[in-house]
């Protein structure tokens, strides 16, 4: 995948995943030209606006969509990506 093009705040969604998965998460984000200050860790996005990138984080990829709709404080995504995250024999995360 190629940079993300995105203006405002770029939201990392966790579910309670570990630290080590959510710290090589941002560090495939700010490989992908986000910067670290315009990510924002959170369960749900508080007043996310169209054009918004949405990050949805499991444990082997990243789901990366941009907000399309919004309606009744409840947001509708696309999928505009998917960023594969390798470890290594130990399960750690390697690039």
């Amino acid at each position: 995948m190629e940079k993300i093009e995105y203006t405002g705040t770029v939201y990392v969604l966790d579910h309670k995943y570990p630290e080590p998965l959510l710290n090589h998460s941002i560090k495939k984000l700010e490989d992908l030209g986000v910067k670290k200050e315009d990510i924002t860790i959170t369960d749900s996005p508080e007043k996310p606006q169209i054009g918004n990138i949405v990050v949805e984080v499991f444990p082997y990829h990243l789901d990366i969509a941009r907000v399309r709709t919004i309606r009744n404080e409840s947001f509708i995504s696309g999928l505009i990506g998917t960023v594969e995250l390798k470890t290594d024999a130990d399960g750690k995360y390697i690039d």
